[in-house]
């Protein structure tokens, strides 16, 4: 029972980073076109196509409509995150990088605990007893 919480409240941490940072490139778009440029990254489509990552991504993580695709939605979280924290490590910000770095610690958790909460199960996750073992 404790191993669902903690899915259910990692994943919703994970969700409210991604849905806030979508609302932030929603609502600061130059903003965020001169941070990404200021990280080396001069394409203009990027933000457009990040606003939709960044909704569906957490969507099908919590929807879990289909187990193929909430495991896609975490592979690509999992190298946007790393991707991002390097980003920012590579230009010197390393405060800039602590988002990425939670992100990359409620991404785990969830990703490792999805199977206690979920009635169909992801055969790429821990085994379900390691964690109830542990946790209970």
């Amino acid at each position: 029972m404790t191993t669902a919480y903690i899915y259910w409240i990692s994943t919703a941490l994970l969700s409210l980073l991604y849905f806030a940072s979508a609302g932030l490139y929603i609502a600061k778009g130059d903003f965020v076109r001169k941070a990404q440029a200021d990280l080396g990254y001069s394409a203009p489509f990027l933000v457009p196509l990040m606003i939709v990552v960044k909704i569906l991504g957490p969507l099908a993580i919590l929807g879990h409509f289909n187990v193929a695709l909430s495991d896609l939605a975490y592979a690509g979280m999992f190298y946007h995150l790393i991707l991002s924290g390097m980003a920012h490590l590579g230009a010197r910000k390393p405060k800039d990088a602590l988002p990425a770095a939670l992100g990359l610690i409620f991404l785990v958790v969830s990703f490792a605990t999805q199977n206690a909460a979920r009635e169909v199960q992801s055969p790429y996750a821990p085994a379900t007893t390691v964690f109830s073992a542990s946790l209970n």
